[in-house]
């Protein structure tokens, strides 16, 4: 035997560790899962598939969980930058870059980059908004025939009336553009006015690039359904 046989080390085989849910435990010599249930059945009973798939929904998540910790820092971070930026301006000029309600942009010197900042209100509409509601069933009840086939969809969209409770805030606004003189009309629309009310505020903050500073923006996005 070769001196390079005698010292070529031995092939092994090892089993993949099997990855266990955090609530499994040992009895009499045997591992139990829990299932859905809060009931425990030995792991060697259950089907392969079932395990195959744990410890793949286990993996994902694993992934998800850090990737969604190391998405909050970073968004820490970028307001943190944002705002040791701002205190800058402020404490240089007395002001604060930027429009109403916080929106600002930032570029990178070369044009290419662009980091914007929105701030959006919040809005939820009072009970005057059930009051405009009746109104406008008034009027679409005796327009009848004479309702314009959009206009019903609109009303239709914009109280969602398969969700109770539930509106939709941009077809709601679209139904105050419609020139129409009924004095029910009219109150319906100020009623619609006199129930948003804004109960906060939310920040935003968006990424874009281009090529040439001619060039058309592309969002940068960090977003699963857009990747």
């Amino acid at each position: 035997m070769s001196a390079t046989a005698a010292t070529r080390p031995e092939t092994q085989t090892t089993e993949p560790k099997t990855v266990r849910p955090a609530g499994a435990i040992e009895a009499a010599g045997k591992v139990l899962w829990p299932d859905s249930k809060g009931r425990f059945t030995p792991e060697e009973m259950i089907k392969a598939e079932d395990r195959i798939e744990d410890e793949m929904v286990r993996k994902i998540l694993g992934h998800a969980q850090e990737l969604s910790a190391q998405i909050a820092r970073f968004k820490a971070h970028t307001f943190a930058d944002i705002g040791d930026f701002q205190a800058v301006l402020d404490q240089e000029y007395g002001a604060q870059k930027g429009g109403a309600k916080g929106n600002v942009t930032f570029l990178s010197y070369d044009g290419l980059l662009k980091v914007q900042v929105q701030v959006a209100d919040l809005i939820e509409f009072g009970p005057q908004l059930q009051t405009a509601k009746k109104l406008i069933d008034e009027c679409l009840n005796e327009w009848a025939a004479d309702a314009r086939p959009e206009l019903k969809a609109i009303v239709l969209r914009a109280f969602n009336t398969d969700n109770a409770g539930q509106v939709n805030r941009t077809e709601l606004y679209r139904l105050r553009r419609w020139d129409i003189e009924d004095a029910r009309w009219q109150r319906a629309m100020q009623a619609i006015a006199d129930a948003a009310r804004a109960v906060g505020s939310k920040e935003y903050v968006r990424f874009y690039e281009r090529d040439t500073p001619e060039g058309g923006w592309r969002a940068v996005t960090i977003d699963l359904a857009s990747a």
